[in-house]
């Protein structure tokens, strides 16, 4: 039996975007999930507890068939047993086996399709996890290699590298297509609101494409968006919190315009503004889910919890640590 976790992240700036090979800034925040796996004789058998799925246990042959009686959208419990199904085959690529049977238990702090990588850091632990109940130890770059792979498989090839690379390395990256780094940044103090929902990234990603493709307008959003992160990591570098927040303003502005904000989003994010942050901006796919905003003070929690449509407000701390094996017997 082998216990791995992986941090969640929020976006600074980039989310979609970097779909078309604009650059992203990701940050590992200090949510994770937990994923146990343990080898048995023969089949798969997953036991879920998290924020989105209250707990199911299903127990089935590399498909889909024993779908949980669950009040959750169907897309994001397909996609969900998805990530697990496409972890354990990149697991038993990389062992070099076949057919092995596994027991899966995700324990997750990180609410589903809440854009705050919660499939990332699932893929990522249950690789780290699963490889190593195996006896084989992979390199965290490797491991983000095959997170991005499985990522992409469900997201029928829509995927970027920047969850998964972020989730394995932890700190703050920057992903530019193929081209994945760490960076330096100075303390990052970012505050949560989350509105209890979940966006289909499936679908809002390939609404923005089919608008991409329509107007040429919204082709020159997803660039000037790239063009936000490049000037943010100018921001960045000087430690510039206000010139961060306000970059985090344009870029809300811009995935606004391409469809992925919602009424909640909106509403929360001109709290977290109203109540003094330095900029807010939703984070992840967009539809639902979660803002993030840039304040170290009390206000913008306070601020968010008195939003109608905010179910929670957290802070989170930059978390410099990506995976890792938290117990192993």
């Amino acid at each position: 039996m082998v216990t791995a976790s992986a941090p969640g992240k929020v976006y600074l700036f980039g989310e979609h975007a970097v779909v078309y090979g604009e650059p992203a800034v990701p940050c590992a925040i200090e949510l994770r999930a937990e994923v146990t796996v343990t080898e048995r004789s023969e089949g798969l058998r997953v036991q879920a507890n998290d924020l989105s799925l209250d707990g199911f246990t299903v127990e089935y042959d590399g498909d889909a068939s024993g779908r949980p009686d669950i009040d959750v959208a169907d897309s994001l419990v397909e996609a969900a047993m998805g990530y697990v199904n496409e972890a354990i085959a990149q697991v038993e690529d990389a062992a070099g086996v076949d057919g092995s049977g596994f027991e899966v238990q995700i324990d997750s702090e990180i609410p589903l399709g809440a854009g705050l990588g919660s499939s990332a850091a699932v893929a990522v632990a249950a690789i780290e996890a699963g490889t190593r109940e195996l006896g084989v130890e992979l390199p965290p770059e490797e491991i983000a290699e095959r997170a991005y792979e499985v990522e992409n498989a469900v997201q029928d090839g829509q995927a970027s590298r920047a969850d998964t690379f972020c989730s394995a390395m932890g700190g703050a990256v920057r992903v530019e297509g193929d081209d994945c780094r760490q960076i330096g940044t100075p303390d990052l103090p970012f505050v949560i609101g989350y509105d209890g929902g979940a966006g289909d990234t499936g679908a809002l990603v390939a609404g923005v494409r089919a608008l991409r493709e329509e107007y040429d307008f919204a082709a020159d959003t997803v660039e000037a968006i790239g063009d936000i992160v490049r000037r943010g990591e100018d921001a960045l570098a000087d430690g510039d919190l206000e010139e961060l927040g306000q970059l985090m303003n344009f870029n809300h502005g811009l995935l606004s315009a391409l469809g992925v904000s919602s009424r909640s989003l909106d509403a929360m994010v001109w709290a977290a503004r109203d109540g003094g942050s330095h900029g807010a901006k939703l984070t992840g796919a967009g539809g639902g889910g979660c803002i993030v905003a840039l304040d170290g003070s009390p206000e913008t929690i306070t601020a968010l919890e008195y939003t109608p449509g905010c179910e929670e407000a957290l802070r989170a701390e930059l978390d410099g640590e990506g995976v890792r094996v938290e117990e192993q017997s």
